[in-house]
């Protein structure tokens, strides 16, 4: 069996014949392997000089130090393989998903490795000789808030495992780049005759709603790792940009989310409240911060442990500076996030809290206006004698029920007159500071006039004296 079978590179050729000649027959032990049927695996390989090939699933190289040896003095010794594993993002168990670890990677690997990648919380160690790190959140797999990798590195293999679908983590051919040429907007049904008649690329709506959210390029823009350091580092950036694309999701939803709230109105307001919709997403924004936590705390060792492996570059060591530091503006970020739904939760709960004071307030005024009249109706319906005008046979006592009404409005006017006079005393009392104001201006005025006609008489006066 050869080294690699029909590999495919980036441009899409096959070298069997090139790697049939350079490459000697030799045996090798395949293990067989039960993977789950929903779980999604690939493997690559990369020669060190900027190529990748597609890989079969053999995972019996890890441990032939003997070939190792022999391709180090044929002068192939760049060349690493890439093992990944993709578990469904469903509601499944944890048992459920190391069970299905276990059918894809042992054998070779032995249950400690497999158990080591796929438990929950964050984990950095040397396991069984190779360096294993993992930022694994507990919570529903289903949830968009819960990210799971891991990752086995050692000298001349990587082995990764997540969670769902990463975007980015894989490699393509740069022929199949959405973006490699202009593509058009699908607006409208009527604009799509048109549309058809151009050809070319055409990207849905949604489809570049989506592309907005993201912050990175595809996988056919991805730089082809020479080296194990930069495939360890392409497979952090991923997952950084992971999580840079749900934030920035976030952000655009709650610039709509504000602008809906602004423009609408008492039913929009309403079902927010009855959804729960903020306080879910006050708990998942507590998730999202403690993902972005570990990863920041698990990156920083990995950057120790690596600094002392001679394999691994200095410049990756920059560059995971740098996604340490990422990491933590996105945490602040993300605390700025957390921040503005406390206050439109806030802002929902003062609303809330205005309908209900209003609503009592309605409530408290019909029972004062119905109090003094049940007081009245209390009074006239006790069966005991010496109630006035509560003889039925008496003829003189016919204008009772008249009297009692008369009596009951009387008593509502006088509590709606209660509710109104403050009202009727506020426009009183300023109408009554106008009117004082404007007759203070006039007298001030008619005084102002009267000394200037005196001073005017008094000049001529003088003028007549002088001729």
């Amino acid at each position: 069996m050869e080294l690699a079978q029909h590999r495919v590179n980036e441009n899409g050729l096959g070298e069997d014949s090139e790697t049939s000649a350079r490459v000697p027959l030799r045996d090798r032990r395949v293990y067989p392997g039960n993977p789950a049927g929903l779980v999604r695996k690939r493997a690559y390989i990369f020669d060190g000089t900027g190529n990748f090939y597609n890989k079969d699933w053999d995972l019996a190289d890890l441990f032939q130090k003997k070939e190792k040896e022999l391709e180090l003095r044929e002068g192939r010794g760049k060349e690493f393989s890439w093992y990944h594993v993709e578990l469904p993002k469903g509601n499944q168990k944890l048992s459920q998903s190391a069970e299905d670890l276990i059918g894809v990677f042992c054998p070779p690997l032995k249950l400690q490795d497999i158990l080591s990648l796929v438990s929950n919380g964050p984990f950095c160690a040397h396991v069984d000789g190779a360096l294993v790190f993992r930022v694994n959140s507990p919570g529903p797999p289903s949830s968009d808030f819960t990210f799971r990798i891991a990752a086995r590195v050692s000298e001349h293999s990587v082995i990764t495992v997540s969670l769902g679908r990463v975007p980015r983590l894989g490699f393509s051919r740069v022929g199949e780049s959405l973006l490699s040429e202009i593509p058009s907007l699908e607006s409208s049904s009527s604009l799509r005759g048109q549309q058809g008649e151009r050809g070319g690329i055409v990207i849905k709506e949604h489809v570049l709603e989506f592309l907005l959210t993201m912050n990175h390029s595809e996988e056919a823009d991805n730089p082809v790792p020479r080296s194990v350091s930069n495939l360890v580092v392409h497979i952090i950036d991923t997952h950084v940009d992971q999580l840079q694309d749900l934030v920035t999701k976030l952000e655009m939803e709650l610039d709509s989310v504000e602008l809906d709230l602004d423009k609408g109105g008492y039913a929009l307001k309403k079902q927010m409240l009855d959804d729960r919709r903020f306080p879910k997403l006050h708990i998942n924004l507590q998730r999202l911060l403690q993902v972005i936590a570990h990863g920041e705390q698990v990156y920083l060792r990995v950057k120790e442990k690596c600094s002392s492996k001679k394999w691994f570059a200095s410049d990756d060591l920059n560059s995971l500076e740098e996604l340490i530091g990422r990491l933590r503006r996105m945490k602040e970020n993300v605390g700025f996030i957390v921040n503005r739904v406390t206050a439109i939760q806030a802002g929902l709960d003062s609303w809330q809290s205005e309908q209900i004071n209003r609503k009592l307030y309605y409530l408290s005024f019909l029972s004062i206006i119905f109090l003094p009249l049940s007081i009245v109706t209390g009074v006239f319906g006790m069966n005991v004698g010496g109630v006035p005008w509560t003889g039925q046979n008496a003829p003189e006592l016919k204008d009772g029920f008249r009297n009692v009404i008369l009596l009951c409005v009387a008593m509502l006017f006088l509590v709606l007159l209660c509710f109104i006079f403050p009202a009727l005393y506020t426009r009183i009392a300023a109408a009554w500071r106008n009117k004082r104001a404007l007759r203070r201006n006039w007298s001030l005025n008619r005084k102002s006039l009267l000394r200037r006609s005196l001073r005017m008489g008094d000049q001529d006066r003088g003028g007549y004296l002088r001729i």
